[in-house]
């Protein structure tokens, strides 16, 4: 971060590429971006650079000067500035030394070789440094072989101590580093940490690179690609220095690419399709696959400032072959301009399917990282622009925090605490004051199927997901399966991002595949073993989440029941047991009134947590206690605790202390508190509660209706100013020093305290542009292999297309089959029976159920008891609809060909309560 904080970025065309990256790396974050361009705007650009405005197109505004202060509102701790000064083969470029990166699109060959020369003769080559990765107990190491590691707390062969070793893989769970017959025994534990050694990359000069291209394969179903996209771009920049501009609409440029290839070092097949397709849109411009390849290219710019990640060597061509062949048949007139800002696009995906895109439909889940992009992708693709038809309806519960700000480029400081969805709407509507959108903030869940009922999803043409959770894909897919609705998915974690794209019929669903779930910290290694300073952190957040959120709120839910301290003295008295309430009077009864009260009970409570835990931890289980089987009870993982004793120069005892007392006093309700597990009272407790609330009433301290209310605290991690970060911190940090585990400072502790899903512009972007491609291909009704899912690792980097998984057809017999896209469907009437569904669905399916379920409702199983009977009740008495319920999906079973086997499954069946009109 700080080598990127100290950087200077030059940039030159801020055409529809170059605005894509530079909003990536300003988002990121460089000190300094100086945006270069020469050209004027125009109302092409309108529908390639979503910073560029009509009045800017009216105005012939120079593009830099036109784009400077929309793209330096995303962060103002970045200095942009505007150049618009001739850059030729003429021009002097030492002012280039003053820049850690160039960056060059809409520059000719020539000059791209005079700057890449000069650069060579600048830079030194770029090296790579990603940092450290722990191996954790109980997980695959995911080492390969020639990697390091180096170790610490081995108890036995303690030369292995802070030595490194290179590494060869025995299984995913193992590995060998050589030879140890001259060490001492091993005795038990200790911990192996990767080192990431620096590697030192070397990069060709372009001159060389222009002849013998070494590429990265993105789509491993046609390897030969990248360098027959190299031929036909060789030709296209031939073409454009020989006649000063691109080829028109139609223009062959295959004779110029065979002719390349004689002064070429290598010999590939020129690709006729790549080479006519290029040069037939090579006026026009898509403006997702900007937004993808400029992702990929701002993530290259990030690499070479601050030196971490592997960088790309050296080429990468992404194609989109797939969406451009199927329209051969299409009339050149198609793609010829029309005078609007979509002439850009016309020129590559032709009119048709502009106004196919026009008129779409669409429903985007989610107005975060990704769902701002997407929302970009839109305006400029004219989504929902249509005149009578089209409409793009978001929806995203949450509002705008600050820490959003670095990668949702369409909010500012001044939309924080606003509703994402409406503030996302407005500034979409300053890129394309064309778009039809309707925002609004529910969550998408059971709970709202009033409003996103099937009426709705079949009002939809294609729903579009931008979601950071596993269970509202899940939920999201399985609506759009019932309602037979396509559906692109994607996802980003730090550098990492994948996108699937569910197409009825064709594909399978999201639901189709499981991912395994999410592995939680064990409650006795929360309480008691702690051994990574997660565990540590997941402490302190629990405690804070007890103490602070949890007690309160059940406190005050108690004396809402019983508003009277001396009617539950006396309830008490008489016998009656009254739940929660011998936690509620101790609560009571400790509860400070002043600032001092505070820093007693705080005390009170690091003594509890940090000392004598650990010497009762001691007491029972000492140092040198054995296992049945003669091993030591405190070896790897477990690490024996040690009292922590209160300092005053400590920071941590005092932050801890401070935030504790300040906590006391409340300051935020919370109704959805938690209640803790039953913990069964004594008599002995009891007759504790009636003397401390006797003490209490006697002292006047329960008689007023304040004391009986305290105001808990929700945790917002990004209120720096609230303390809960800092109180967190401080608590697991002295944990950890209990347990002899290294800290993690506030920004550590505050990423895996909020669970915050590590998300960067330039992984967001490229993942946006990819799902955008995919959606013009479902609008335009594409055959199954034209469509790609994709996972990308910008770090790495890595970029994998791959086919969609076709949907899988299950047999039932007697050649009966389905998939997960087919649905039957009964019309029955208002006397119809159970018995009535079963025989109708034989008689128009050619197979009768054994068992019909409704959701987690057995309506009818042969087998459990009295189900025989249900036969003569009616569907309506059975599933008890509501009134304006005019269906139900049930789900059934059939009898299996042998008995002793499981039921055969069958596809989901729709009963109508009534005959509908055709």
């Amino acid at each position: 971060m700080q080598k990127m904080a100290q950087s200077h970025v030059f940039l030159s065309g801020i055409g529809g590429l170059g605005v894509e990256i530079a909003k990536n790396i300003i988002l990121a974050g460089v000190k300094a971006l100086t945006v270069h361009d020469t050209k004027h705007c125009t109302k092409w650009d309108l529908g390639i650079n979503f910073f560029i405005h009509e009045d800017d197109v009216t105005s012939q505004r120079n593009r830099a000067e036109a784009t400077l202060h929309r793209i330096a509102e995303l962060n103002p701790y970045v200095h942009v500035a505007a150049s618009t000064v001739p850059l030729d083969e003429t021009t002097d470029l030492s002012f280039l030394k003053h820049y850690q990166c160039v960056i060059l699109t809409e520059v000719s060959l020539l000059l791209q070789k005079k700057i890449n020369d000069f650069c060579h003769a600048q830079q030194p080559p770029i090296k790579s440094n990603p940092g450290i990765v722990t191996c954790l107990e109980n997980h695959p190491h995911r080492l390969e072989t020639g990697q390091f590691l180096t170790f610490r707390e081995v108890n036995g062969m303690s030369c292995l101590n802070g030595s490194t070793h290179q590494i060869t893989v025995v299984s995913p769970y193992s590995f060998s580093i050589g030879d140890t017959s001259e060490m001492e025994p091993y005795l038990h534990g200790g911990i192996a940490v990767q080192v990431k050694t620096p590697k030192m990359c070397y990069f060709e000069r372009l001159e060389k690179q222009i002849t013998n291209p070494l590429c990265l394969v993105a789509d491993f179903s046609k390897p030969e690609a990248p360098l027959q996209i190299h031929v036909a771009m060789l030709a296209l920049n031939h073409f454009q220095e020989n006649f000063g501009r691109r080829p028109n609409i139609g223009t062959d440029l295959l004779t110029e690419g065979i002719n390349l290839l004689l002064c070429l070092t290598f010999q590939p097949q020129v690709n006729g399709d790549v080479v006519k397709w290029l040069s037939r849109t090579a006026q026009g411009f898509l403006p997702p696959l900007a937004a993808a390849v400029g992702g990929v290219a701002s993530q290259e710019v990030l690499k070479a400032v601050t030196g971490k990640f592997s960088p790309l060597q050296q080429w990468l061509y992404i194609d989109v072959l797939d969406i451009v062949t199927p329209l051969e048949k299409m009339g050149s007139e198609e793609f010829l301009p029309r005078g609007d800002r979509y002439d850009a696009l016309r020129a590559c995906i032709g009119d048709s399917l502009c106004q196919k895109l026009h008129d779409l439909n669409v429903f985007l889940v989610g107005c975060g990282a990704i769902g701002c992009e997407m929302l970009k992708n839109f305006a400029l693709l004219g989504v929902g622009t249509g005149q009578d038809k089209g409409l793009v309806t978001i929806t995203d519960p949450d509002l705008i925090e600050k820490s959003n700000l670095n990668r949702q480029f369409l909010f500012r400081p001044h939309h924080i605490q606003k509703p994402k969805s409406y503030t996302a709407a407005e500034a979409t509507l300053n890129i394309n004051p064309y778009i039809k959108i309707d925002s609004d903030i529910n969550k998408v869940c059971p709970a709202t199927e009033n409003t996103y009922s099937d009426e709705f999803y079949t009002k939809q043409d294609v729903i579009v997901t931008a979601l950071d959770n596993v269970e509202a894909r899940r939920y999201i897919d399985s609506r759009c399966v019932a309602n037979l609705r396509p559906l692109i998915d994607s996802g980003t974690m730090g550098t990492k991002g994948h996108t699937e794209v569910i197409v009825p019929h064709l594909t399978e669903s999201y639901n189709s595949h499981r991912d395994p779930p999410e592995e939680e910290i064990p409650f006795c290694t929360l309480k008691s073993f702690p051994a990574a300073i997660e565990h540590t952190i997941q402490w302190a957040r629990d405690k804070f989440e007890s103490s602070f959120s949890h007690k309160p709120s059940l406190f005050n839910k108690f004396w809402q029941t019983y508003p009277s301290a001396e009617e539950v003295l006396q309830r008490i008295k008489s016998g009656e047991s009254l739940e929660g309430c011998f936690h509620v009077v101790k609560t009571l009864s400790r509860r400070p009134r002043s600032w001092t009260q505070c820093v007693e009970l705080a005390r009170v409570k690091f003594e509890k947590y940090f000392s004598h835990k650990a010497l009762q931890l001691l007491h029972s289980f000492p140092l040198d206690t054995r296992l049945k089987d003669g091993s030591l009870f405190w070896q790897s993982p477990k690490r024996p605790p040690f009292p922590v004793k209160f300092e005053f120069h400590d920071p941590f005892s005092c932050i801890l202390l401070l935030k504790h007392c300040t906590h006391l006093q409340v300051v935020q309700t919370d109704e959805t508190a938690r209640k803790p597990d039953h913990i069964p009272v004594s008599s002995e407790d009891e007759r504790n509660a009636i003397f401390q609330l006797e003490k209490s009433i006697l002292s006047n301290e329960a008689l007023e209706t304040a004391d009986l209310q305290m105001k808990p605290i929700s945790f917002e991690k990004d209120d720096d100013s609230n303390g809960h970060i800092d109180f967190i911190t401080a608590a697991s940090n002295l944990r950890a020093k209990m347990y002899n585990i290294d800290p993690a400072d506030r920004f550590k502790t505050k990423r895996i305290a909020g669970k915050i899903i590590p998300a960067i512009a330039t992984a967001t972007a490229a993942v946006s542009g990819l799902v955008a491609l995919e959606l013009i291909k479902v609008v335009g009704g594409y055959p199954a292999d034209a469509y790609k899912n994709c996972f990308l690792n910008l770090a790495i980097p890595i970029m994998v297309f791959t086919e969609i998984a076709e949907v899988r057809r299950t047999e039932i017999r007697n050649g009966i089959s389905f998939t997960i896209w087919d649905r039957w469907t009964i019309y029955g009437k208002e006397d119809f029976t159970l018995l009535d569904f079963i025989n109708a669905v034989r008689e128009k399916y050619g197979i009768e159920p054994t068992m019909v379920v409704q959701g987690v409702k057995m309506l009818y199983v042969p087998v459990m008891p009295g189900h025989i009977k249900r036969l003569k009740l009616t569907m309506q008495k059975l599933v008890k609809p509501s009134a304006d319920k005019k269906y139900v999906d049930l789900t059934v079973s059939f009898a299996p060909e042998t008995d002793g086997e499981e039921d055969l499954p069958g596809p989901p069946v729709r009963y109508y309560f009534v005959q509908e009109d055709n």
